[in-house]
């Protein structure tokens, strides 16, 4: 890169002053306002960061197409699946106290998902089902190997416990640790057996040991009314190629509504910065500005492919 130096400066020498007194437009802004003017995305944050400090924070587009609002640096996005890792981190913490182990069984801590069935094949109208080879672990649920099926929430201020509950009477899709399969249900009976184990509300218990010791003040499942307006309008691709505006399927009930289901699965709001932070402590072997949140050989252990030969991921 020394060696590139003075190249680059003779290359500038013969334009006018006022070109080079320009800041350069950085790579991450030439692609998100790509994005943006190709109406894939009505407007972004993206930050760049390493585990000390953020190096970039960028706004591009606008966080409202209709009122043309640009697009702040602390705009709230619902963060959806990326709540996921943060309830994760909630389960390894109860490992690194004893009170579980992810290799249990989750009817150790969940008697409802004792003798669960298996779903064997459908045909012409007629479920066949079958006893499952052996039980789901935490582990499964973890690494989405559980063959729990997704089911949708009978209402918006459903508890976990109530969404465990119908998880658990609902036949399984393959045999535990056999494939791969995204599960939302398996993730959120996660946090049903953080609040079991631990005796404290999922969402307090995220607050009070990942949120806070992270730093992450505007990462919430209900923001308040502050913080609701700077929450970035969801958009849609639209038949006509625009972009149209749209709601958060996933989430119903009232955004300040502290009644409404904290997904552990995807139910967070946040900003860029906050969830650099969250990444920060990963990148620090599980330690924020001096703050633990997981020990070094647990984070070690969350970065870590435990799927083995599993065919993983969308691609």
């Amino acid at each position: 890169m020394k060696k590139l130096i003075p190249l680059l400066l003779l290359s500038f020498v013969s334009l006018d002053w006022t070109v080079m007194a320009r800041p350069p437009v950085s790579p991450v802004r030439v692609v998100m306002n790509g994005f943006v003017a190709d109406k894939v995305i009505a407007g972004s944050v993206t930050a760049v960061a390493t585990k000390s400090d953020i190096l970039s924070l960028e706004t591009t587009g606008f966080a409202d197409l209709e009122k043309k609002t640009t697009m702040p640096p602390d705009a709230m996005f619902w963060i959806a699946s990326m709540t996921k890792p943060m309830a994760a981190v909630c389960v390894l913490q109860l490992q690194e106290t004893g009170k579980l182990s992810i290799d249990d069984p989750v009817e150790k801590h969940l008697p409802e998902f004792a003798g669960q069935w298996m779903t064997e094949s459908r045909a012409k109208g007629k479920l066949t089902l079958k006893k499952p080879a052996r039980a789901i672990t935490i582990r499964d649920l973890l690494t989405h190997t559980s063959g729990l099926a997704n089911t949708n929430s009978p209402r918006a201020e459903s508890t976990l416990a109530e969404l465990t509950m119908a998880y658990s009477k609902t036949p399984l899709q393959f045999e535990p640790g056999s494939r791969w399969s995204y599960s939302n249900a398996g993730i959120n009976v996660l946090g049903r057996i953080v609040e079991v184990v631990s005796g404290t509300p999922f969402a307090e218990f995220l607050q009070a040991r990942v949120l806070n010791p992270c730093g992450m003040k505007d990462t919430t499942f209900w923001p308040m009314p502050a913080q609701a307006k700077r929450i970035a309008t969801s958009y849609r691709p639209g038949r006509d190629g625009q972009l149209e505006r749209t709601e958060v399927y996933f989430l119903k009930g009232g955004l300040s509504n502290r009644k409404r289901t904290p997904y552990p699965a995807g139910g967070l709001y946040s900003t860029a910065a906050d969830v650099v932070r969250f990444y920060q402590m990963m990148l620090n072997g599980g330690t924020f500005k001096g703050q633990r949140v997981l020990k070094k050989e647990t984070a070690a252990l969350m970065t870590r492919t435990q799927t083995g030969d599993i065919k993983t991921g969308f691609v």
